[in-house]
């Protein structure tokens, strides 16, 4: 079993490698390129359709999960398992690059996604936390729109949103895989390669940048992954990995809506240097060392979510309880205190994605 994953996962990043530097190339002749704007890092035109080849490589890893499976009945289990999660991703990635291209309303944009969301609640991709029904499928839609939008937020600087995604793939691919969970452990290994595959071309100083394309395409697959991640021994702390696993993510979208809406700003609509990365930068970090901090932090978040799988229900709480109190002490340091450093522009713009 391990060695299909590892097929998966160098298939993903061959085919992502490979990719990347095709579509860099078509980007100019299809109008996808990122002009530098007043609140942009890069100063340079860069092609943004990068998501394109994580799309690509990701979808193409599955097929050889479906080759090699041994059996016809395991496929077609597969198959329909996946249905809901492909075609999702599908719509959410179309969304991205309609949006990249041609621009798209915040609200159109929210519609489809939670469009994509219903698809997965309609193939039994869905959280089961609560005992009526309802409040599970308004907490199925709440985790897909958020998580999806979170990493479209966090794409502002060089590598971050496919970096983040990479490890959170690879921890739940770690889990997966202690686990037995052969369907994630699929989804993750193929989302791992993809994102490195892209990585390479996307680190600072990025020659290529995924746009909501791959970001949007990221974030969906990431939160039908956390859904699909179960724990049987741990079942009353079970939502909290994933939880802890994406907590960057959960943290920066965050702190920029609170920041937002406290100056009476649209925060679907508004953007600006806000987020946890460019405050790290104005603290003095360059955007490379920003960057790997946040690395560093996604990690460490993911090291406490496998501990979590092997916790007692009062250690899972704690850790839980732990972390929680850490986050909200940043939220106040960082927005709060009169020393925390904004940067909000008074007018309103056309989104997050690819402030690089």
């Amino acid at each position: 079993m391990t060695t299909t994953f590892m097929l998966i996962f160098i298939g993903a990043l061959l085919l992502a490698g490979g990719a990347t530097p095709v579509v860099r190339r078509l980007a100019p002749r299809l109008g996808l390129l990122a002009q530098p704007r007043a609140r942009d890092v890069h100063t340079r035109p860069t092609p943004k359709m990068g998501g394109v080849a994580i799309v690509l490589a990701f979808l193409l890893a599955l097929i050889i999960l479906a080759l090699l499976s041994p059996q016809e009945q395991e496929r077609l289990f597969f198959i329909r398992q996946l249905a809901g999660i492909v075609l999702g991703a599908a719509l959410v990635s179309f969304l991205g690059i309609w949006d990249d291209r041609w621009g798209l309303r915040p609200l159109l944009k929210l519609a489809g996604q939670a469009v994509a969301a219903a698809l997965l609640i309609a193939t039994d991709v869905s959280i089961s936390l609560f005992p009526i029904p309802a409040l599970n499928v308004a907490a199925t839609l709440l985790w897909v729109i958020g998580i999806t939008n979170a990493l479209n937020l966090l794409d502002n600087m060089d590598g971050l949103s496919g970096g983040v995604a990479a490890i959170a793939s690879a921890f739940f691919l770690l889990m997966a895989v202690m686990s037995g969970q052969r369907l994630v452990a699929a989804l993750s290994a193929a989302l791992l390669g993809a994102c490195l595959g892209f990585l390479v071309y996307n680190f600072n100083p990025a020659s290529i940048f995924m746009g909501d394309t791959g970001s949007l395409f990221l974030g969906f697959i990431l939160a039908a992954t956390g859904i699909k991640l179960r724990f049987d021994n741990v079942t009353f702390v079970t939502w909290m990995i994933p939880v802890l696993v994406l907590g960057l993510p959960i943290f920066d979208t965050t702190l920029v809506v609170v920041s937002r809406l406290r100056r009476g700003l649209n925060p679907l609509t508004t953007p600006g240097k806000d987020h946890v990365s460019h405050r790290l930068v104005a603290l003095g970090m360059t955007h490379r060392e920003a960057v790997l901090t946040l690395y560093v932090l996604c990690g460490t978040l993911g090291v406490l979510a496998v501990f979590v799988t092997q916790a007692s229900v009062i250690q899972g709480y704690a850790i839980g309880g732990l972390v929680a109190l850490i986050a909200l002490w940043a939220l106040w340091k960082l927005e709060f205190q009169p020393s925390a450093i904004i940067s909000l522009p008074a007018t309103k713009g056309a989104g997050d994605a690819d402030e690089h």
